[in-house]
């Protein structure tokens, strides 16, 4: 039985009108990171929805079972319930929130635009991969965490002290086909990079630049760390989705 789901962490959810928008948060982390960018497109009229990602936002020992699967499976059927109610329908993803958002505008063509916040789109080295089997061979549950990687003072984005290997060498093997396919990638993609990022390498958003068949915005993130979306840039990062996001709507 998964443990309660902590104060803060829920997920979030606004009817809006027939445009909608899908918010999804990181690995380890929760809603929280990603509720200030859901409640600026809800203020503005759009359909949100922020899912709890499944094994997060509670105790750590619930993601341990967890695989790509059951993530991509919560963004899917988010996706799909706002489709199923809405003329159009774009994603906006935080790092895995980012993958996702990614691995979902590969699977749904129509998919209207695509928002990613220093996205995590490819696998780490292979080797590195074989010493996280290694460690699970060895019995090894967690490694420490990356969570609030912040520049701002105080912040907390409520994230997991640790990580499950096994569920992150899903994540990364997983990560294999996305970064393989994002040439499917047709709708009009914004691109916010952190230049000084502890997690996730900007490479992964470089990726995205280069091999995205559709219009490509990249804008660089001056003062904030991995989780910009707390940090120093919020307010940029909710201006420019916004803005792009009605650009993208209005234009179809």
């Amino acid at each position: 039985m998964a443990a309660p789901v902590t104060s803060g962490c829920e997920p979030f959810s606004a009817s809006g009108g027939d445009l909608g928008v899908v918010v999804l948060h990181g690995f380890t982390g929760c809603p929280f990171s990603m509720r200030p960018i859901a409640d600026a497109l809800a203020n503005l009229g759009y359909a949100v929805e922020l899912p709890l990602l499944p094994g997060h936002g509670t105790a750590v020992e619930d993601l341990v079972a967890m695989r790509w699967e059951d993530w991509s499976g919560a963004a899917a059927a988010a996706y799909d319930a706002l489709a199923a109610r809405c003329r159009r329908v774009a994603v906006v993803g935080l790092s895995m929130g980012g993958g996702l958002a990614a691995w979902l505008a590969e699977q749904r063509p129509e998919l209207a635009a695509l928002v990613l916040i220093n996205p995590l789109v490819q696998p780490i080295a292979k080797e590195l991969r074989d010493g996280v089997k290694d460690l699970v061979a060895a019995g090894i549950v967690t490694i420490d965490g990356v969570a609030n990687d912040i520049a701002r003072p105080g912040g907390d984005e409520y994230g997991y002290a640790a990580v499950p290997i096994e569920a992150a060498a899903s994540l990364m093997d997983a990560l294999e086909d996305v970064a393989g396919s994002l040439g499917a990638i047709t709708c009009p993609t914004l691109v916010l990079t952190s230049r000084q990022d502890h997690v996730v390498t900007t490479d992964n958003s470089e990726l995205v630049v280069a091999k995205a068949s559709g219009p490509v915005e990249h804008l660089w993130l001056e003062r904030s760390y991995h989780v910009a979306t707390l940090d120093f840039d919020a307010e940029l990062i909710e201006s420019e989705t916004c803005r792009f996001l009605d650009a993208a709507f209005e234009s179809e």
